[in-house]
């Protein structure tokens, strides 16, 4: 690393904590630094519904060395976001969840060349065939980037099967999915435990890694990358697929 590069990073606090443990706290399982309770940035008292989460962030929390590093710990933002953003007032997120259906990645298909389309159809095909089965639904798919307008009582039916998530956990979950993927449809699939996080994460970067495999990728792009993927892996924990 450049002495440029370490002038320009942040000035991480140092670790102040030896043990970390999970116990029942505020309702739910808290994670505990030396015996006391995390807090959201908010200063609220970060709880969860699960172990398997709590123990997760707890294992983001022992990972860290002489300093901790927010950038490591993508679960702990994830869990800080929907306590202090989102539980209050799930609804809106959830909402603009089922807006991106408007405009699924899975409906925009290239239209050429002859290898990408057939990859993107074998992966993408099954993935909308489903969704039309269990929403009785219709999707239109089109070429290029030109807006295709999905029929209003398929989007209704998004909408309705997105009603029946109330959690603000699944909702934050949910809609950080949803911006990762650019589509609802394999972010309801992976929630739904009918995709797991590797098919969804590659349905997903069907056009990144056909570029990547034509073209490479530079050391920064895959930083990006492995970025995204924490972040995606972080919400599927939240919803118990990872």
């Amino acid at each position: 690393m450049s002495d440029l590069q370490r002038m320009a990073q942040p000035d991480l606090p140092k670790r102040f904590y030896t043990d970390v443990t999970v116990e029942p706290r505020d309702g739910g399982l808290a994670v505990l630094l030396d015996g006391k309770g995390l807090k959201t940035p908010s200063r609220r008292p970060l709880s969860v519904p699960s172990l398997a989460v709590a123990e997760a962030i707890a294992a983001e929390w022992r990972a860290q060395g002489e300093r901790i590093d927010p950038g490591t710990m993508p679960l702990t933002r994830l869990v800080n976001t929907v306590i202090d953003g989102v539980a209050d007032d799930p609804i809106p997120v959830r909402d603009e969840v089922a807006r991106y259906a408007e405009t699924d990645l899975l409906f925009y298909r290239a239209d050429g060349p002859e290898r990408l389309v057939a990859r993107q159809k074998d992966l993408w095909d099954p993935l909308v065939a489903e969704a039309e089965r269990l929403l009785a639904a219709r999707f239109l798919l089109g070429e290029g980037v030109m807006h295709v307008a999905q029929p209003e009582a398929s989007l209704a039916a998004v909408r309705g099967r997105l009603s029946g998530e109330s959690d603000p956990f699944r909702i934050a979950a949910l809609h950080q999915m949803t911006t990762i993927t650019g589509s609802t449809l394999i972010a309801l699939a992976v929630a739904e435990g009918r995709l797991t996080l590797d098919r969804a994460w590659a349905a997903a970067h069907v056009d990144e890694d056909w570029n990547i495999e034509q073209w490479g990728a530079d050391e920064e792009a895959e930083a990006r990358r492995a970025r995204r993927f924490a972040d995606m892996r972080a919400a599927a924990i939240l919803v118990g697929a990872a």
